[in-house]
């Protein structure tokens, strides 16, 4: 299904889908860059946020994802740049990140110095979309370069080389997660350079969706337990009970794809979210929930048509 039919379905506004319409037709896009526009495996689900973040880019501002674990921050950038259909850059920032890794460096090639483009510039020309994974992991001195690239100047000065200016359809899209481990308050002036959208939790309902999505032949009564088992985890983190590092929406679907392969559910389980728990107590509490809901001799067969 076309993202934008998939868009109108999920009851998107027709005027912000008409409008991605016409931004796809107005900037064409080179043959080799059609494979730089991603395809995700499952969709984003939450009308209201695709119309917040396509408004934003559609108005020319980059966009900044804030939320917590398992908000479906990479999902939506992903969907995004496969709805606008632009050629998409990941860029993962961490503590290393410098100038050069980001803007490009001078290399030696056929007997001469040559620019060696890095990703930030490649975006920018290609009229891409860039997705700059967990922001607040760099440092800002190397963000800092970003300024004029993210404001209204949209140009890129790379020194020892011409002033680059942005494609009319670049855009950049940050995720970012507090709390990690390496996190860092964002810069201010960095911050206000992007339209902010704190990321809601995954509802019961529109997770039941993504499951019967990825997976179309699942009986009902399972998706409901495969969606209520991660509501629960969700809930004994939001009190505290236990860390997050069983909520893992990615190891969930995983889970559910080895039980399709023939593992039983409960060790496909423990693979994809209980064995991610290294306390003892807290690995045992989210298996014996596990166990609550799906018996150990569960498979493939009684779970899908």
């Amino acid at each position: 299904m076309d993202t934008l039919d998939f868009l109108r379905q999920e009851g998107v506004s027709e005027a912000i889908c008409g409008e991605i319409a016409k931004f796809r037709k107005f900037y064409g896009i080179k043959e080799d860059m059609k494979k730089r526009i991603p395809n995700p495996p499952y969709n984003y689900y939450g009308a209201p946020v695709w119309e917040e973040a396509a408004a934003a880019l559609l108005a020319g501002e980059n966009l900044l994802l804030s939320g917590p674990k398992a908000t479906g921050k990479n999902v939506l950038a992903q969907g995004l740049s496969n709805a606008f259909g632009r050629p998409e850059w990941d860029i993962s920032l961490y503590i290393n990140t410098d100038a050069s890794s980001l803007i490009g460096a001078d290399t030696f090639e056929d007997g001469k110095v040559t620019l060696r483009k890095g990703p930030i510039l490649r975006c920018a020309e290609e009229g891409g979309f860039g997705i700059l994974d967990e922001i607040n992991m760099a440092k800002n001195e190397a963000l800092a370069v970003l300024h004029g690239t993210l404001d209204f100047r949209r140009a890129i000065d790379v020194p020892g080389y011409s002033r680059i200016p942005l494609s009319g359809a670049t855009r950049f899209i940050g995720t970012m997660n507090y709390g990690y481990a390496g996190t860092r308050e964002l810069n201010e002036a960095l911050a206000s350079r992007f339209m902010i959208i704190q990321m809601p939790v995954i509802s019961k309902e529109n997770l039941k969706k993504l499951i019967r999505q990825k997976f179309p032949t699942i009986k009902e009564d399972f998706a409901e337990q495969f969606a209520e088992l991660f509501a629960e985890i969700r809930r004994k983190c939001e009190g505290g009970e236990v860390s997050t590092k069983s909520l893992d929406l990615r190891g969930l679907l995983s889970a559910i794809e080895l039980t399709k392969r023939g593992l039983p559910a409960v060790r496909a389980l423990n693979l994809g979210i209980v064995n991610k728990c290294f306390d003892e107590y807290e690995r045992q509490l989210i298996s014996d929930m596990v166990t609550v809901r799906f018996p150990g001799d569960l498979c493939a067969e009684k779970i899908f048509s």
